[in-house]
């Protein structure tokens, strides 16, 4: 804790007088994030630091596992993050983001090991369809080879457990939320996003564009012309 108590103090010493303005801001007139992204607690994954987001543009909540409950079956603080920054404040995009050499996923590989932490086993009931697609789709991987095809379908996973929340439900059809699946290689530092069109998480890169997992589609006009011509 001495180490930490130290960065503090460089923190308000040297950093700070650069974005003095800033706080003062954002202390001000509140916060307005551009996304929320829903990544794994691991201490190697750092959301602000792979976005280089600056304070007040990333909504973050982090868990074992980058897991979101589906709407029915939990009403906890994934569930709160996701409704308060889809309704009050309207962020745009949604990031769920996994990662290599994750422990949540490679605990699946160690059933004996969750047996001491029942809490952790009854969270990752939520990854048990990753789980069964990797052992039935891809049933000859070796180990690090199954984490990582863990790591990387859990992702998809959750995507469809997001979609139960009924405020990002609402948000898609109006056509202002977009749903992004990320994967993050600690060893390389890469990003991975998930291509909703081919079903591929294809490698980032500045000139390519970024994949996107599920684009928002505004169905009300959709609605509005089908009821027309029934009337009609």
């Amino acid at each position: 804790m001495d180490d930490f108590l130290g960065r503090m103090s460089r923190f308000r010493g040297q950093i700070l007088p650069s974005q003095q303005a800033l706080y003062e801001r954002l202390a001000t007139n509140g916060q307005s994030p551009k996304a929320l992204m829903i990544s794994c607690a691991d201490s190697r994954v750092v959301p602000e630091l792979i976005t280089q987001a600056d304070p007040g543009e990333l909504f973050v909540c982090r868990n074992a596992g980058n897991i979101v409950p589906p709407f029915s079956q939990a009403n906890g603080g994934v569930s709160s993050a996701v409704e308060y920054a889809v309704v009050a404040l309207g962020v745009r995009d949604i990031i769920i983001c996994g990662h290599s050499d994750c422990g949540a996923m490679k605990a699946f590989r160690d059933p004996e090991a969750l047996e001491k932490m029942p809490n952790v086993a009854a969270w990752l009931r939520h990854s048990h369809a990753a789980h069964s697609v990797v052992c039935n789709a891809y049933p000859d991987l070796d180990d690090n080879a199954a984490a990582r095809a863990m790591a990387l379908e859990n992702v998809v996973a959750q995507l469809n457990h997001l979609r139960t929340h009924p405020s990002v439900a609402a948000a898609m059809a109006q056509g202002r939320l977009t749903l992004h699946g990320w994967f993050f290689e600690i060893e390389t530092c890469q990003v991975l996003a998930l291509n909703g069109e081919t079903g591929i998480f294809e490698q980032v890169r500045e000139d390519g564009g970024l994949p996107v997992a599920m684009v928002a589609g505004r169905r009300l006009a959709d609605l509005d012309h089908q009821y027309m011509a029934a009337a009609e």
